[in-house]
């Protein structure tokens, strides 16, 4: 590190080279199967080339890499928990999902909602249709959770007496 540091070329290599093994060694003992092994290696190398100036002489390199390689391990962690793990063949063939009823469908619904005043039709629309939370529709709508709650209940009733069938 001293080598590369003093602008050694081969020193600098050498070192790179080197860690290799050792970095592989400490993600697969801490990682297993989790991530890919070799992309954090080449993540960790990178980051000890981008961040060389910041080592100090007076400590011992092998700390100093270990806590750039742990800092790489955590952000492969997060990475790896924001993928989705449904398997490519779940997700079907998307221009084939859709059918002439399911544009019925969401003619028909456009038109039940357009009964409601804009405000309540948004609510619902982002609850019941497109899946967010009170809580997030809520915010979305300058609202609090429980004002939601009710306009959506009260919504949902005025739609459902609208539209029953009455003899």
């Amino acid at each position: 590190m001293i080598g590369g540091l003093s602008g050694d070329a081969a020193a600098w290599r050498a070192l790179l080279s080197e860690l290799r093994a050792p970095l592989g060694a400490f993600f697969r003992r801490r990682m297993g199967d989790r991530v890919d092994v070799e992309d954090l290696i080449q993540e960790t190398l990178i980051a000890v080339h981008a961040k060389r100036a910041t080592y100090d002489p007076t400590l011992p390199f092998t700390a100093w890499v270990h806590a750039v390689a742990r800092h790489k391990m955590i952000d492969g962690l997060r990475r790896e928990a924001r993928r989705p793990i449904a398997p490519l063949e779940a997700a079907g063939d998307p221009a084939g999902e859709h059918t002439v009823e399911d544009g019925a469908m969401r003619r028909d619904l456009s038109r039940v909602l357009s009964l409601l005043p804009m405000r309540q039709r948004r609510l619902i629309e982002d609850v019941r249709v497109h899946g967010l939370s009170m809580a997030e529709a809520a915010e979305r709508h300058g609202m609090t959770e429980g004002a939601a709650k009710v306009s959506v209940h009260r919504g949902l009733k005025a739609l459902m007496e609208r539209v029953s069938m009455r003899p």
